[in-house]
Formats: C-alpha cells, structure tokens, sequence
C-alpha cells in the first residue's frame, strides 16, 4: 500500500465532517454541501485510483455525481423508499437540480486542484 494513502482516506473522512458541519450551520449555502459532496467523492476515487493520474479522479468523480444527481429524476419505488433511509438520503439526494451539477463540478475542480498543489508536491 502506498504511504500517501492514508492522506486521502482523511481527506474523505474530513471531508465528510465538514459536509455534515455545513448543513447545520445556517449562514453556509446549501450548495456548499454538494460541493463537499463532489469533493469527498474525488478523495474516493484518488485512494482507488493511486497509481493513475488524478485527471481520472476528476472524471469519474464528476461522473458519479452526475449519475447521483440524474437518479434523482427516477421515482421507482425501491428508490423512494431508500431516500427515506437518512443515511441513504445523504448518497442519493432528494431532487434533481441544475444548480447541484454546477457545485459537483466546482467541488471535483477544487479537489482536484488540491490534490495537484497540495498534496502532490508535498506528500508525495
């Protein structure tokens, strides 16, 4: 296992804790947790993908989060009864919204960027 692993393990964990942080504290924007939530899925894909470059973090995390979003427009049954779970309501979401496309891909952006500047140069 690669030494640098355990920085985006905490990063994830981190990044959770300020997500659940920033629903509870009232002058933060609502968008701010999708960004968060862009930003723990890009530490996900970074600690699986250690050995690639992070540009694939950067896609597949966009991508996760672009499929999250658009499940929302689906209303199956076993969906709806999952997104009255409070846990599952955090992955899945609620309802769809433009606006949660713009901060997933801000919050990957600003992951990424990280990762590059930070953690790549002083980490690694």
């Amino acid at each position: 296992m690669y030494p640098f692993k355990s920085i985006y393990i905490l990063s994830f964990f981190g990044t959770i804790v300020l997500g659940l942080l920033s629903r509870r504290i009232d002058w933060i924007p609502i968008i701010t947790g999708d960004a968060l939530y862009a930003v723990m899925i890009y530490w996900f894909f970074r600690f699986i993908f250690t050995t690639k470059k992070s540009y694939y973090a950067l896609i597949f995390s966009v991508l996760f989060c672009f499929g999250i979003e658009f499940l929302q427009l689906l209303q199956h049954p076993i969906l709806i009864e999952w997104r009255n779970n409070p846990m599952l309501r955090l992955v899945l979401g609620q309802g769809f919204l433009w606006t949660d496309l713009i901060a997933y891909c801000l919050g990957s952006l600003i992951a990424f960027f990280i990762d590059r500047k930070i953690i790549n140069r002083y980490f690694k």
